[in-house]
């Protein structure tokens, strides 16, 4: 069972939010809070597997919160939900440590299937998050969409084969499990790889190194279909 926290101002997001993780029989909503420092308080009482916040809260926000739950709870993967519009507090929210970013008009299998990868230690970026992303950061004086494409494309070609695959399959939101049962190899492989990614492209988390991948247009092969 997959413990998750809510957090939002909003009674009818929260109350949302709730009936859709409901839907899982694998997920257990186990606490929801108001803002983000009262979501702080529950996650150091309820220690939840993932702590799904929205981006802007009264006293603390969603940003703060999830760098302070990175500190208090490190097992505790966070999800933010955001709006368009918002693209700067979506890089604020990766720099401090979120691993999943979701829209909030996206579909309600997105939401579960971004609660499952981050509790599985993956990175989830919604595909219109993603886009954003890196529109947003051709667009704030990083260079041309074409130039941040070329540089992403460098920093992936220092990377092995089998890193670049970890890596194409880490962007599409999969879990150190789904990726050693795709590449055939050992999960603690697949750990160790994704070590070696994140040093390598000089990145802090799973999630920046899925927007790396993403400016680069990795996307996995299809997943071969059961005879």
């Amino acid at each position: 069972m997959i413990r998750v926290l809510v957090a939002d101002d909003e009674p009818m997001i929260r109350a949302g939010v709730r009936a859709v993780l409901s839907t899982d029989p694998e997920l257990d909503v186990v606490a929801e809070a108001a803002d983000g420092y009262e979501a702080v308080e529950l996650v150091r009482l309820h220690r939840p597997d993932v702590a799904v916040l929205d981006v802007r809260m009264p006293r603390t926000g969603g940003i703060e919160a999830a760098a302070r739950i990175r500190d208090l709870a490190p097992d505790t993967g966070v999800v933010m939900l955001t709006t368009f519009g918002e693209d700067d507090y979506i890089l604020r929210a990766l720099a401090g440590g979120a691993s999943g970013f979701l829209v909030k008009s996206g579909a309600p299998e997105e939401l579960i299937a971004g609660v499952h990868a981050v509790a599985g230690g993956a990175a989830y970026l919604s595909p219109k998050v993603a886009a954003r992303v890196v529109a947003h950061l051709a667009a704030t004086g990083a260079g041309s969409a074409a130039g941040r494409r070329a540089t992403a494309r460098e920093r992936v070609a220092a990377l092995t084969a089998r890193e670049r695959d970890v890596l194409c399959h880490l962007g599409a939101g999969l879990t150190n499990g789904q990726i050693a049962r795709r590449l055939h190899v050992v999960e603690g492989t697949v750990k160790a790889h994704v070590s070696s990614i994140l040093a390598r492209l000089g990145v802090d988390n799973r999630a920046a190194a899925a927007v790396v991948a993403h400016e680069a247009g990795m996307t996995p092969p299809p997943e071969p279909s059961e005879p």
